[in-house]
């Protein structure tokens, strides 16, 4: 697996190898050595399974507050996302800057987002599955979020605000310019 680093400490990009012929290929998608030298806990207590049926779909951008912080990788099984993260973590030096990932079916990267950083995505494709592990259990009462649109963000999403297809809890995030951060 090549292992490469973004302009946010912490977040990073894996690219596991994949072994193909004319049956099809077999890939190593997930190995906790791996993750386990970056940092990362091996305490992987949960799988995802996202499905978005149209290109345009937002979601997020959430974390989730100690003690149920979650470290995460995310990987795309069919269509492409624009996958984001933003440092949270108080006295960063990143604290508010992002990092933006394309994860594909094709490229078959994932992105490794650390407890610290708050998280979403762009679908860049109609009927898109995304993949995600997770360190500790959703509870809803730790969850956080930040508006997916701040302008003080100032991310370049795919997609104009009135092209969105964004839930109705997403909308009601607050600015980052009032956050007050867990971590």
């Amino acid at each position: 697996m090549e292992i490469s680093e973004t302009e946010l400490p912490g977040v990073v990009v894996l690219e596991p190898k994949r072994h193909g012929d004319h049956r099809g290929f077999f890939s190593e998608t997930f190995n906790v050595e791996s993750v386990v030298k970056l940092g990362i806990s091996p305490n992987w207590v949960q799988d995802n399974h996202s499905f978005s049926s149209r290109k345009g779909v937002i979601r997020g951008l959430h974390f989730q507050a100690p003690p149920y912080a979650q470290d995460k990788i995310i990987r795309v099984t069919r269509g492409a996302i624009l996958d984001v993260a933003v440092d949270i973590r108080r006295g960063s030096r990143t604290y508010g800057k992002w990092t933006a990932v394309e994860l594909s079916e094709e490229n078959w990267r994932q992105l490794l987002v650390p407890a610290g950083f708050a998280h979403g995505f762009c679908t860049l494709s109609d009927a898109v599955e995304v993949l995600y592990k997770v360190t500790a259990r959703y509870a809803p009462e730790a969850e956080g979020g930040l508006r997916w649109d701040d302008a003080s963000l100032a991310i370049p999403w795919p997609v104009t605000p009135d092209e969105a297809i964004v839930s109705d809890r997403d909308r009601k995030w607050g600015p980052f310019e009032v956050f007050t951060s867990p971590f």
